[in-house]
């Protein structure tokens, strides 16, 4: 009697555990955002339950026995700026700030991933690198390296954000050279002069060390931010087959000797020019020392991430830069497009992350250098003093990092006509689709998953992050 007791309480136990998973299965929670702000990333209500069929609605189908990329992270640009702006805030507000964009916990969006500048990017106040001289010296042994210029905002924001999330990846990149190495001893443009490629290369190694002597850790780094444009102020050219010299015979060889282990990215450019890339991984020599490739959208689709995964499989893709900017509360809320083009893009075709630019600008869009300087670059954030404005970009980031930890994997979903999605599997289990309406008309459907479906609408250019 005692042994048929136990098992029929075990047997409870048992049936109690799968009612409450079959019941977790059947229920999905929407987060929505529509152009008019009504909802801006809002919980709804009411729960969307799993039937057994699917009416007569079209079919979105997610299949989590399909695996793709394993997702690094979402997140932003810590540019020079941005630091800035955020280390003039009050001790508390930065806090309060800081701690709602990196905790995923009460009202924290979770941003996993950082990318900052090696030196001055142009969306700083002024330029300036690790190792400036004054006109016709030179430092090839780096002798004279310093992360000074970065002691004042950018190094105090990260070890603020390090302490709440330790575990951020952090990408770093230059946007160019110091001015004694290049071919026109400037700022802006001009390319690396062949004899300072070991000085460049060691430049790189000392800036990592340094870095990680603050307690900073950088996971990876771009060889050079938009080699093939010369406008900005800073910028650097270097066309490909001078960055596969350069990473073949110099930057591999001086990780490799250091023990460093961050990786190391090609290209951080458009999608306009996938030869870049693919003729430097089709360098032997230059490949083994590569990690993968890094990409902007503003030239380009999206879609030459996959042409560029399919040549090279082994290797990785990173979306390191696009800019999603809107006018600050005024007219509708632009989100669907943006986060159809850019984030569901991206993360589609193989992007392990994707970073938009940047985090935070004043109301007039800075700072930024002079003569090559973004003057149009607002951040996802307007800082003015202590007052946070949030915009476009924060909300399109935040419909992925809340939901997407580090560490999920991207799984199989259809498409419909103006109804993108992307879809992933979390390490706790989770399912998470994000879909993106770009028809000018509300859009009934339902979500096909292990043989069931739930219905739901979205609403005209919105975009809605659905977790069950």
């Amino acid at each position: 009697m005692k042994l048929r007791l136990v098992l029929f309480s075990s047997c409870a136990v048992l049936f109690s555990f799968l009612s409450s998973n079959a019941q977790q299965e059947r229920e999905a929670r929407l987060w929505l955002t529509t152009p008019d702000r009504v909802a801006v990333v809002a919980p709804q209500a009411t729960a969307l339950h799993f039937s057994p069929e699917a009416g007569e609605l079209p079919v979105l189908t997610v299949d989590d026995t399909q695996h793709f990329q394993i997702m690094d992270g979402f997140g932003f640009a810590l540019t020079g700026g941005s630091a800035q702006l955020l280390m003039r805030m009050g001790v508390a507000q930065r806090a309060a700030l800081l701690k709602d964009l990196f905790t995923r916990s009460g009202d924290g969006i979770g941003v996993s991933y950082l990318r900052v500048s090696i030196g001055a990017s142009d969306m700083n106040e002024r330029v300036y690198s690790y190792d400036d001289l004054p006109p016709g010296e030179t430092d090839a042994a780096m002798a004279k390296f310093s992360l000074g210029p970065d002691r004042t905002d950018v190094i105090p924001v990260l070890k603020e954000i390090l302490a709440i999330r330790p575990g951020i990846k952090i990408l770093g990149s230059p946007w160019s050279a110091p001015a004694w190495m290049k071919t026109n001893d400037d700022v802006k443009g001009g390319e690396l002069k062949p004899e300072y490629y070991g000085a460049f290369a060691s430049y790189f190694v000392k800036y990592i060390e340094a870095m990680r002597a603050q307690g900073i850790a950088i996971d990876a780094i771009t060889v050079e931010n938009e080699p093939l444009n010369p406008k900005n102020t800073p910028s650097m050219v270097m066309f490909a087959k001078e960055q596969a010299a350069f990473i073949a015979k110099n930057l591999g060889p001086a990780f490799e000797k250091a023990g460093i282990r961050t990786k190391i990215l090609l290209y951080d450019h458009n999608p306009d020019v996938p030869s870049y890339p693919l003729s430097i991984m089709g360098d032997p020599a230059a490949n083994k020392y590569v990690d993968g490739t890094a990409f902007h959208l503003y030239g380009g689709d999206a879609s030459v991430f996959t042409q560029v995964h399919d040549a090279y499989p082994n290797k990785n893709l990173y979306m390191t830069e696009q800019s999603v900017t809107a006018r600050r509360g005024e007219g509708p809320l632009g989100i669907a497009e943006p986060v159809r083009r850019v984030m569901i893009g991206a993360t589609r075709n193989w992007s392990r992350n994707v970073l938009l630019w940047n985090l935070a600008a004043d109301p007039q869009n800075g700072p930024h250098t002079n003569n090559g300087g973004c003057t149009g670059c607002s951040g996802a954030l307007t800082l003015d003093g202590d007052s946070v404005t949030k915009n476009v970009a924060y909300y399109a980031v935040q419909h992925f990092s809340q939901f997407v930890p580090s560490g999920s994997v991207r799984v199989a979903s259809s498409e419909m006509e103006q109804l993108a999605s992307v879809a992933f599997l979390t390490p706790e289990d989770k399912v998470v689709l994000v879909v993106s309406n770009t028809g000018n008309f509300p859009k009934p459907f339902a979500v096909k998953y292990h043989g069931k479906f739930f219905h739901t609408v979205l609403p005209a250019e919105s975009v809605g992050t659905y977790v069950w």
